[in-house]
Formats: structure tokens, sequence, C-alpha cells
């Protein structure tokens, strides 16, 4: 495949009508908020506390909200870059159908995409919710209970409250996996922004859009396993290529 620029993946933009738009890590990056697989991420230094300690072990809820509101792991608090504003161009001016998000950074909605077109696969940081009856709670809402060393349990059922993050040994979200792949499979195009495509399920969303007859645009820093299957690979910083691409087929 001969090198790729701004203005190719503008003329894919341009020639397409339904864009699902797939975004990770690497999106983020650029707005300070850190990847967590690759060598030197936040797993490589801090030992993620999957879903079955959490719910087993005082402590280690204890050592959970302690990472959430030292903000330990770097999840929030960050602001939306470039490449957020870009997406939330294509969302709102209805050339994008969807965005299907692996980051639970809440940067997409920051930066003005519709809080209903953005399906979170890996859920919100940015807020809580209980395990058994599902009622969302503001992180500074529990901030006493967390000064006060209280286990932090639902004032409507008792259930233990969580950050809305799919942790380790979590099960996947299922209306969210299957809203991603209605989406993929009825995309004419399908754009994976800052992700190595690696981490399945959602992995496999660029293969399923593939296998529908969707073209397949990938820009990403690094390479990934699947640029070979793709019809467009930049391997670029995205703000700056997204931003120039953008422009070129919305407008200011």
């Amino acid at each position: 495949m001969p090198p790729m620029s701004a203005a190719d993946l503008a003329s894919f933009l341009a020639a397409s009508r339904r864009v699902a738009i797939f975004t990770g890590a690497g999106i983020s990056t650029e707005s300070g908020i850190p990847d967590f697989r690759s060598p030197g991420g936040v797993w490589s230094t801090m030992q993620p506390i999957t879903f079955q300690e959490f719910t087993s072990s005082r402590e280690k809820r204890r050592q959970a909200w302690d990472r959430v509101f030292n903000r330990t792991a770097g999840w929030t608090g960050a602001s939306p870059n470039a490449g957020h504003h870009a997406v939330a161009r294509l969302l709102n001016d209805g050339r994008a159908s969807a965005l299907i998000t692996q980051n639970v950074d809440n940067l997409h909605q920051d930066a003005g995409a519709p809080a209903e077109r953005v399906i979170e696969l890996h859920g919100n940081a940015c807020y809580a919710k209980c395990l058994d009856c599902t009622r969302r709670y503001e992180l500074e809402a529990l901030r006493p209970r967390w000064e006060a060393d209280e286990d932090i349990e639902c004032d409507a059922c008792g259930g233990l409250i969580k950050t809305a993050t799919i942790s380790f040994g979590q099960p996947m979200p299922e209306a969210e996996m299957a809203r991603a792949i209605y989406e993929a499979q009825a995309c004419d195009l399908f754009l994976a922004l800052g992700s190595s495509l690696v981490v399945y399920p959602a992995a496999g969303l660029p293969l399923i859009a593939k296998r529908a007859g969707a073209r397949l645009a990938i820009v990403n820093r690094e390479p990934t396993e699947q640029d070979e299957a793709a019809d467009l690979v930049l391997h670029a910083e995205l703000g700056v290529v997204l931003s120039e691409a953008v422009d070129m087929v919305v407008g200011g």
C-alpha cells in the first residue's frame, strides 16, 4: 500500500454516507491520559484490581476508591484534544452515525459528541453505579464516605457501588456490544482511531465491518495486526491528521 495522507482520509470520508468511528487509548494520550497496556503504561506500574477482587475484598475496594479519589490511574481530569473535537464534528455533521470507544475518560462527550451516540464498551470512569440496581452516583457525592473510610454502598438497595468502568473479569456490557456490532455491520466506512486492535471482543469490530462490505481506515501511531486488511492506513499523530481530514470534508 502506498503512503497515505490526510487528503486520502478526507476522500474516504467524503465518499461515505454512514461512518462508524472506533477509538482506543491512542486518541487520548495526546490529552495526557496514559495508555494502559503498552510498556511503561498504567498496568506495567500499577496492578489492576479485578472485578472478583473488588466484590470479595473490602481491602481491594478501599484500594480501588483510593485510586479514584487520588486520581492515581490518571483516567480523569484531562481536556479534549484536537482528535476528540474532530470526531465530535463528524458526529454532529451527521456523517458519522455512532462512536464506539474503548476509553473511559469521557473526553468525547466533553468535546461535544452527543452522549446518546457514544457507545462505551469499557464504561466510564467519571461516575459510579450500583452493581445491583445500577443507580448512578456522581463521584464527588461519594467522597465523604471514602474520607470516612466507609464501605461505599447503594442508598437504594445496599449493593456495592463501583466506578462505571468495566474491570478485568467483569462481563462486557451486552447492550453496548450489540449496538457496536450493529453499527459495524451498517456502516460503509469503519474508522479505527488510536487503537492497537488487540483487545477482543472490541478488536473484532473492524473485521465485522469489512465482512459486511464496509471500507476500513486505520489511523494509529504504530502498526496494527489489521493493517493488511485495511483500505487506508495512516501511522501518524491523530489530532493533526484527523483535524486536517475533517476540515476538508466538514469545514470550520
